[in-house]
């Protein structure tokens, strides 16, 4: 942004020599995040570079829907509003700005940006990384798109050459603090160590408010009716400081960087297309009110491969949910199930897919008529609309003055919707030309990183457990009286991170959270592979659930499709926990 921003340090290229911290800011974690998030970051403190992930899993459908209607569209539209008063706050704070917000179509993103700032008379240099969109690779019928996740190299590259925003399609998330900060300290593609520690601290900020008190177990402890957005203070080392801008809500403690470490990781090697970041490396410290320090991360070489991401109309789905009260539950579900069923044979033509679940929401003696009803849900799919559409939801309305007492349902029954899938292959990373775009339009191939031959990916050292509690009294109780949890999803796999707060609940819930224990708790994970991974250094078990959400958020394959509540389900479920923790 010439001419506003003129003797503020723009340009690109490595820092001057004793450079202290990048601070860099976060402002959207979702595509629909808070609108205000932009002018909150740039006006409350001071800040060198702002964020903003908009893309997810069902992101990527909805932008692929959308540009189906019209090719120049694709990209998160709620951004460019948000530039209308930001891109002059930014300029005159000399802040730089990365975004994913490109989604399918960053180019596209990258000019409007320009218009707008010949618009608002804000004389913006904008650059854009490109490569990410493999949809023209042959991937079978249906697919509706198909990209590859990045990295923060193109980001780099763009800074360098003197961009105030960068515009990006399908990067991971945490890149772009790792693009920014390679970029601002002129770290080397094989200064793993480094790139580990911004991707790590990226991880934390991805989800803007998640990491300030948002979402949090322990959510009593903190006022958290609007949390401020959260800020790394990224060190020339690669060691991070998380924080938040005076004055703002919410809370950044151990515990809320635990959860967000937690969310959507896996093992202790958390793979990426720049490194390999160790988790179980992973220290952190308080730092001052509202301060933790991030320090030791060690990284390896990445893999050889991409992640790419699919996504395609699977079919059409419909939904319709009975309100059962009052007495003889299980027996009016019971009558439903069998009239419904009776309808489909009728009419020939059952779904190819009939799920039923009966939610027992209902309370005996009920002084509120809501609290004494139960939900029973009926989801249906198949590849035919007319199959779940007319075909379901008029057997249902027929059923109106014929079926159990007390019949009504959620919403009127409706016709048959679209549902997403998305699936993840992989794909050799030189075979994915990352090129970054210039603001003057030059365009710089990105060479996929040099994996060492030796870089086969080696076990990490084996994890010693810590000394179990002595046996004593217990007491039943809710898990969640001594450990919090965070869980999300990736594609079809559920992740759930529990974490204890003292060195002694560590000790037993190392030993008492088993895969089979996990498995008692929680009985919808029983038929899936559930895996263990323990993180000492956090105090944290990790559990992934491989195939609980079948084919991704977008196929809405369970009541919880994004299995955001699946580690408060966890938390709320009573144990046996020694007395001297409670």
């Amino acid at each position: 942004m010439p001419g506003r921003a003129e003797g503020r340090g723009r340009g690109g290229g490595p820092p001057r020599a004793g450079a202290g911290p990048l601070r860099i800011g976060n402002a959207s974690g979702f595509y629909g995040d808070r609108f205000d998030a932009v002018r909150e970051m740039l006006t409350g403190g001071p800040l060198d570079v702002l964020t903003g992930d908009y893309l997810a899993e069902l992101t990527m459908l909805i932008l692929g829907r959308e540009r189906l209607k019209d090719p120049r569209r694709g990209y998160a539209t709620t951004f460019l509003r948000q530039l209308e008063e930001g891109l002059g706050l930014a300029a005159d704070r000399g802040v730089r700005i990365v975004t994913n917000a490109g989604g399918l179509n960053p180019a596209g993103l990258a000019d409007a940006v320009r218009e707008l700032g010949e618009r608002v008379g804000v004389p913006v240099r904008v650059a854009h990384v490109e490569g990410d969109d493999l949809a023209g690779r042959g991937w079978g019928p249906g697919v509706l798109t198909a990209h590859a996740y990045l990295g923060g190299a193109g980001i780099a590259a763009c800074l360098r050459a003197g961009a105030d925003v960068v515009v990006t399609g399908r990067v991971t998330d945490a890149a772009l603090v790792s693009g920014s900060a390679a970029a601002h300290f002129g770290w080397p593609a094989d200064a793993y160590d480094q790139l580990a520690g911004a991707v790590v601290a990226g991880h934390v900020l991805e989800c803007g408010a998640q990491a300030t008190g948002g979402n949090y177990a322990f959510f009593e402890e903190h006022d958290v009716r609007r949390p401020g957005f959260p800020l790394a203070e990224v060190a020339a080392d690669g060691s991070a400081v998380i924080t938040k801008h005076p004055g703002t809500g919410g809370a950044v403690t151990i515990g809320t960087v635990t959860a967000q470490l937690l969310y959507e990781t896996a093992g202790p090697r958390y793979p990426g297309p720049d490194v390999t970041a160790r988790l179980d490396t992973v220290r952190l410290a308080a730092d001052g009110p509202d301060r933790v320090r991030i320090s030791g991360v060690r990284g390896e070489a990445p893999p050889a491969t991409l992640k790419v991401g699919l996504t395609r109309i699977g079919g059409w789905r419909n939904e319709v949910v009975f309100v059962l009260t009052g007495l003889g539950i299980e027996a009016k579900a019971e009558l439903v199930r069998d009239q419904m069923e009776e309808a489909f044979a009728r009419g020939g033509r059952r779904p190819a897919e009939v799920r039923w679940t009966l939610a027992r929401t209902d309370h005996r003696d009920a002084a509120v008529q809501e609290e004494a009803s139960a939900l029973l849900r009926l989801v249906v799919r198949d590849p035919d609309p007319e199959v779940v559409g007319r075909a379901v939801s008029g057997a249902a309305v027929e059923l109106a003055l014929a079926s159990y007492p007390g019949f009504h349902v959620t919403a009127p029954p409706a016709k048959g919707a679209p549902y997403g899938v998305f699936e993840a292959v992989a794909v050799p990373a030189a075979e994915v030309p990352q090129v970054a775009v210039g603001p003057d339009g030059r365009r710089v191939e990105i060479p996929a990183p040099a994996v060492p031959a030796a870089a086969s990916g080696a076990a990490p050292p084996a994890v010693e457990l810590p000394a179990p509690l002595p046996a004593g009294p217990t007491r039943r109780a809710p898990l969640g009286a001594v450990a919090g949890a965070r869980s999300g999803d990736k594609g079809g796999a559920a992740n759930v991170g529990v974490w204890a707060r003292t060195e002694d609940a560590w000790r037993w819930l190392a030993h008492a959270l088993t895969v089979e224990r996990f498995r008692q708790l929680l009985p919808e994970t029983r038929e899936f592979t559930v895996e263990r991974y323990v993180l000492p250094q956090l105090r944290a078990l990790n559990f992934t659930v491989d195939g609980l959400l079948g084919d991704g958020v977008a196929a809405q394959a369970r009541f919880d499709p994004q299995a955001k509540a699946l580690g408060e389900w966890l938390r709320a479920r009573d144990v046996e926990i020694p007395e001297v923790l409670l």
